[in-house]
């Protein structure tokens, strides 16, 4: 998995960082959704510059008994596909808030 971004935040109060890739860098939030009343719905929703680009759910892994955060991206910018990521350990980090966009490749 090829590291997209990195953000800084906590699970419980969001996360703010940059999106980056070959052609894209863009500032981003990854906002707590206060609205969520249901399962299905997002746990996050994606902002840059205020334009919502995608959605977030707190997820819980039972090989490492750890809570993460699954992102999923939509954007013209991205072409026709979704780009779905995972928020991981930075590489190198001391800083336990900091967290790489970890790009998880449908193919």
């Amino acid at each position: 998995m090829a590291a997209i971004g990195i953000v800084t935040g906590t699970i419980e109060t969001g996360f703010n960082g940059q999106l980056r890739t070959l052609s894209i860098r863009a500032a981003i939030e990854i906002r707590r959704n206060r609205n969520k009343s249901a399962d299905v719905q997002p746990d996050y929703r994606i902002y840059s510059e205020d334009v919502e680009i995608g959605a977030g759910w707190i997820r819980y892994s039972e090989l490492s008994e750890k809570t993460y955060v699954s992102l999923t991206f939509a954007a013209p910018e991205f072409g026709p596909r979704r780009i779905y990521a995972n928020l991981g350990r930075a590489a190198g980090q001391d800083d336990d808030n900091c967290y790489a966009i970890l790009w998880n490749p449908v193919d």
